[in-house]
């Protein structure tokens, strides 16, 4: 095992600037899965368990939701929301039970609600609630994309180590292209973000500049 003195940020803007495995790259048609943007995760001034990385996260995830609306392509926002009795958290829900804990999430609280700033079509948009990190878990994401024949899924939210990374993990193996904004994933701690970001850009996914997406949808 290596090991350096350099924090997880310079491990990662270092391989950001000399890349050292090739990408992945944009397919022929892309499905957006922003995760877990909710209050519980994203209300810094209200929420314990809040987090922000870049002040105009909520801002990016709205305009790229709004160009996959343009195109026709599809618009995924998952939440996390549990039963009264936290049991279907499951085993997930046994590690604390605090008002802050992950299975006191419950349905029609303001921690499950998303975020105000988010512009959501109910009508056009899907939206699933999960129980689990992965967006693909126990959910309807896998039909909805072999419905809409897409091979790439963009990735925002959060926490990127967390439920950002299992939705990626899940996506390759399901083999889609992952691609992950990077200016669109939040975390706890800047460590957990870039160490996860690190591994991301190694194994799992693309981590590109918001701006390479909306160029890959304005050629499109």
């Amino acid at each position: 095992m290596q090991t350096t003195d350099k924090t997880a940020k310079q491990i990662y803007l270092e391989l950001k600037q000399n890349p050292t495995r090739k990408r992945f790259g944009f397919g022929r048609k892309a499905a957006l899965i922003n995760v877990d943007p909710q209050k519980a995760y994203t209300c810094v001034d209200e929420f314990a368990t809040a987090y922000e990385t870049d002040p105009r996260q909520m801002e990016y995830i709205n305009s790229l939701a709004e160009a996959f609306r343009v195109k026709g392509w599809p618009v995924v926002w998952t939440h996390v929301a549990y039963m009264e009795s936290g049991e279907d958290a499951g085993i997930w829900g046994t590690r604390t039970d605090t008002p802050d804990s992950l299975q006191n999430i419950k349905f029609h609280s303001r921690r499950s609600e998303f975020d105000d700033r988010l512009t959501i079509d109910r009508e056009k948009d899907v939206i699933y609630c999960k129980k689990m990190p992965s967006a693909f878990f126990e959910t309807q994401l896998q039909s909805l994309l072999v419905w809409h024949q897409v091979d790439t899924v963009i990735i925002t939210g959060g926490s990127t180590s967390g439920c950002i990374r299992a939705t990626a993990v899940d996506a390759l193996s399901r083999g889609y292209r992952a691609i992950v904004p990077e200016q669109t994933t939040a975390d706890k701690h800047e460590s957990y973000h870039y160490a996860n970001l690190t591994d991301l850009v190694l194994k799992y996914a693309d981590v590109v500049d918001v701006q390479e997406v909306f160029d890959y949808l304005q050629a499109e």
